[in-house]
């Protein structure tokens, strides 16, 4: 017995002549209006219908299509998957390291947050400083008790 193999090219030839061109002419008519077709769907299906093939036996052309609509759309699905788990990962690694620099960002504020608060205790306010030096001193109006010494000298004093 005769074994075809995978894939059989047969030729169709198409002499010059009134009844062959007429045919290729309504061919290439057929196929224009039916863009989905090619010349090997349009012989196959002449050649069902003039074998008189029952409808039974036919293979459907959409099983075929649906077969490679399937794995078309297998292969996205995998595709896009792979984009998506490229995607995430990049992703994952930029929101790592934005978190990472907010933290050093939160401890360098900090950080500044505790220097200010220590020079604010160390050093007066300038305002303050200014106004004691431009006060005059006053002495205190309670008297307070004179050391023996002082007032002793003071007199000389008060005489020189």
């Amino acid at each position: 017995m005769f074994q075809w193999s995978k894939k059989v090219v047969k030729s169709v030839t198409f002499n010059p002549g009134v009844a062959d061109e007429s045919l290729l002419a309504l061919v290439e008519s057929y196929l224009e209006k039916q863009p989905d077709k090619t010349f090997s769907d349009l012989c196959k299906e002449a050649l069902w219908q003039s074998l008189c093939v029952p409808e039974a036996v036919k293979p459907s052309p959409k099983t075929a299509a649906t077969g490679s609509v399937e794995q078309q759309i297998g292969e996205l699905q995998r595709q896009i998957a792979d984009l998506e788990g490229r995607f995430f990962a990049k992703e994952s690694h930029r929101l790592e390291a934005i978190e990472r620099q907010i933290m050093q960002l939160t401890q360098q504020v900090a950080q500044l947050a505790i220097i200010s608060n220590d020079r604010s205790f160390v050093q007066p306010p300038s305002a303050s400083v200014v106004e004691v030096a431009n006060t005059t001193y006053v002495p205190p109006a309670h008297p307070q008790e004179v050391d023996p010494v002082i007032s002793r000298l003071s007199q000389y004093l008060d005489d020189f």
